[in-house]
């Protein structure tokens, strides 16, 4: 399957083939990609709403009317050690949308990021004839490049959200397609600081978000550093007779009340105040954020509000990941400009005393802190000219409608 074969005019929202009654099988398996996945589906029921939806997800995809089977709660897990600790639990699910796409096949599997598990069941579903759309593609051009040629052999159509994605496949044969980044639509700002702080009954004043991540693993290993760094930070404020901080802290859908137990007395302290949903809301109301890296990087850089990235994983996972990955950023508001926009503290170097300091400077360096905000706001048009969950709604809608090749 090829570019010529595959449609990608967005002109129209209806179908030119009602009542199709085709069926599609989405996974994803993070909050990120949860997301995603639902704004492709969608804008995919536009094109054809009696296309029927079902696979494995979480709250985002279940709102956009996906019978959900495989709950993806339990799944979202980080680093290589992560990933073995929950394997066995992990292969059942697995085992179980295999069996399911076998016994039922759906006209299409959309996989949605996900990368080994979704490899995985790419490959398994090609063996048995059924067509695959992988959304967002492997980051290969970051670490084992080799792996762009298992692409080719287990999808029929690739779909990435990064510009330059696109001739790194084509290179190796890959049927793909740059449909541009979902979040350039999705990531808008429409409230000033102000309101948004209005919004959310919070205070107007000057705002510290604490971003954790959305998984089990990155709240355990980046909580006590940020909790420790919001502590010094509110102190050198004190010291330097300057005005309290406000801490904000999102908690994803993905998180349980489990999972922040641990911290409830430091939260308490520091008068955090934890929001759930709304969560760029809560993005706007902050004057600088501190942000596990991930796909809220480039959520918070596209409202363009200040940050500082922290990330630390597993010993042996940050061991291994340093022998194989090839890119000099973490960071997608780095890796997509192609330099240090933003610091970046990772693993040993994620220390409180060094984060507070870059947050403090971002606080009160004016001319810093306006270079940030003027470097961010040039990522936007780096990423496409919009309309991506759109796009591959209609790359999906074109592969329901087309012969298997």
């Amino acid at each position: 399957m090829d570019n010529k074969k595959l449609n990608m005019s967005t002109q129209s929202n209806k179908s030119d083939a009602p009542g199709s009654g085709k069926s599609v099988v989405i996974v994803a398996g993070e909050a990120s990609g949860d997301a995603h996945a639902a704004r492709m589906v969608n804008e995919l029921k536009a094109l054809d709403p009696n296309i029927t939806f079902r696979g494995m997800g979480g709250d985002r995809l279940r709102e956009a009317g996906v019978d959900i089977f495989i709950d993806m709660s339990d799944l979202a897990v980080v680093g290589l050690v992560e990933v073995l600790l929950k394997y066995r639990y992990i292969k059942s699910r697995l085992i179980q949308l295999q069996n399911n796409i076998a016994d039922d096949p759906p006209d299409l599997l959309v996989l949605v990021d996900y990368q080994e598990f979704n490899q995985r069941l790419a490959a398994f579903a090609k063996g048995i004839g059924i067509k695959v759309l992988f959304y967002i593609g492997p980051q290969v051009w970051a670490w084992r490049p080799k792996r762009v040629y298992k692409m080719a052999k287990i999808v029929d159509h690739l779909a990435v959200i990064l510009p330059f994605e696109k001739a790194f496949y084509e290179k190796a044969d890959v049927p793909v397609t740059f449909t541009g980044h979902p979040l350039t639509d999705e990531v808008v700002a429409d409230k000033t600081r102000q309101q948004a702080r209005a919004a959310l009954s919070i205070d107007d004043k000057t705002t510290l978000g604490l971003f954790p991540g959305s998984r089990s693993g990155e709240i355990s290993r980046l909580m006590p550093i940020l909790l420790e760094t919001a502590k010094l930070i509110q102190r050198h404020r004190r010291q330097n007779n300057q005005p309290p901080l406000q801490f904000v802290l999102p908690v994803a859908s993905s998180i349980n009340s489990e999972d922040l137990a641990p911290y409830t007395n430091e939260i308490e302290a520091l008068s955090v105040i934890t929001i759930e949903d709304q969560f760029y809301d809560v993005i706007q109301s902050c004057d600088v954020i501190l942000t596990a890296s991930g796909t809220a990087t480039l959520e918070i850089g596209l409202l363009e509000v200040p940050m500082v990235i922290v990330y630390k994983a597993a010993a042996l996972t940050f061991y291994i990941m340093s022998k194989i990955v090839s890119i000099k950023h973490l960071g997608l508001v780095n890796i997509i400009p192609g330099k240090e926009i933003v610091r970046e503290f990772l693993q040993n170097d994620a220390c409180p005393e060094d984060i507070a300091e870059e947050a403090i400077r971002l606080l009160d360096d004016e001319k810093y802190y306006e270079n940030m905000k003027h470097e961010l706001s040039l990522i936007r048009q780096q990423l496409g000219s919009g309309n991506g969950s759109r796009n591959v709604a209609r790359l999906a809608y074109d592969m329901l409608h087309s012969p298997l090749e």
